[in-house]
């Protein structure tokens, strides 16, 4: 299984950005997917989820509102739109696929990783 984050990057506070997460070696449309981040010094912290088909989703409090998490199984991708990003936003990003019973906020409830792509937002 292979997850291969991309989309990072150096943007200006109140900028946007998009994140796209390809994966393969696995089926795609039956797997939930989520999105983590961490700062520097900081715990891995929620961002999203969706689930398999797309119906529901789920996002941090420090994001909602502002990041959007989508999916197209056709292409085996999940997203992450990133509005109104200021610098508390600065971390690596990382997509996951979620396995078992546990909470979707809860990065032990997640089995494969991508290597994550790192988003810098500048004040």
């Amino acid at each position: 299984v292979q997850l291969q984050a991309s989309g990072g990057g150096l943007v200006q506070a109140g900028g946007s950005l998009r994140l796209s997460c390809a994966v393969s070696g696995l089926d795609f449309s039956a797997t939930t997917m989520g999105w983590f981040r961490q700062a520097p010094g900081k715990e891995r912290e929620f961002v999203a989820y969706i689930k398999r088909n797309g119906d529901v989703r789920s996002y941090g409090a420090s994001v909602k509102g502002r990041f959007t998490i989508s999916r197209a199984n056709a292409k085996n991708t999940v997203y992450l739109q990133m509005n109104s990003l200021g610098p508390e936003d600065t971390a690596v990003y990382h997509c996951a696929t979620k396995f078992g019973y546990l909470r979707h906020e809860y990065p032990d409830g997640y089995n494969y990783w991508g290597q994550g792509t790192l988003v810098t937002v500048s004040s």
